[in-house]
């Protein structure tokens, strides 16, 4: 099973990437919170992957941190009614801390705004994985555009956990709030308070 792809990144679009190791060009499926976070064409990049194989087809889904690939196999082999392309689509909408906060509170109404995601399959999420998330891992952070280089490790603070919690607390709509923290991670970097991060988020 190929559980990793290290390279050259040769392209990039929101929802996926090419790379090329080995005389060879991966084409891989991510979320738009790992393209958010890949290198500039031409650098190294590295993916946690995870293949799903059907009858006619075998497709590579890629994601910045072995947590979202491991979350996105939850999805796929543990809800029922979510594939691949379901699972991609709710993982591109809010990041993973967002996500999983959202499972252990309950929260159906935040969950249900992810595309594709009605009021049962969010129901389903919460009954099916609260019981399987560790809450140590609440609150998880990814790394920052540039972190992404081959052999990066995860951040593992809880900086976009606490500026989401500060912008919904401020009357921002949850979803609002984790996409305008995620750009702002992204353009201050790993090292960015999460006073910083706020800041960013309300230009």
């Amino acid at each position: 099973m190929i559980t990793s792809v290290s390279g050259i990144l040769v392209s990039a679009t929101p929802l996926s990437a090419v790379i090329e190791t080995g005389g060879l060009g991966y084409e891989v499926h991510i979320p738009v919170t790992t393209a958010e976070r890949l290198p500039s064409p031409g650098q190294k990049a590295r993916l946690h992957t995870l293949a799903v194989y059907r009858e006619d087809s075998a497709t590579l889904y890629g994601f910045a941190t072995e947590e979202e690939r491991d979350f996105f196999r939850l999805l796929v082999e543990k809800v029922t009614g979510v594939g691949p392309k379901m699972a991609l689509s709710v993982l591109s909408k809010l990041s993973l801390s967002t996500l999983k906060g959202a499972i252990a509170a309950g929260d159906v109404g935040l969950l249900a705004k992810c595309p594709g995601i009605g009021k049962k399959t969010a129901e389903r999420l919460v009954i099916e994985l609260r019981d399987k998330l560790n809450p140590a891992e609440l609150g998880h952070i990814a790394p920052a555009r540039g972190d992404l280089a081959a052999g990066a490790a995860p951040a593992g603070e809880n900086k976009i956990r606490d500026a989401v919690l500060a912008l919904t607390a401020l009357g921002y709509k949850a979803v609002d709030a984790d996409k305008a923290v995620r750009q702002a991670w992204v353009a201050l970097g790993a090292t960015a308070s999460t006073e910083a991060l706020i800041k960013k988020a309300l230009g």
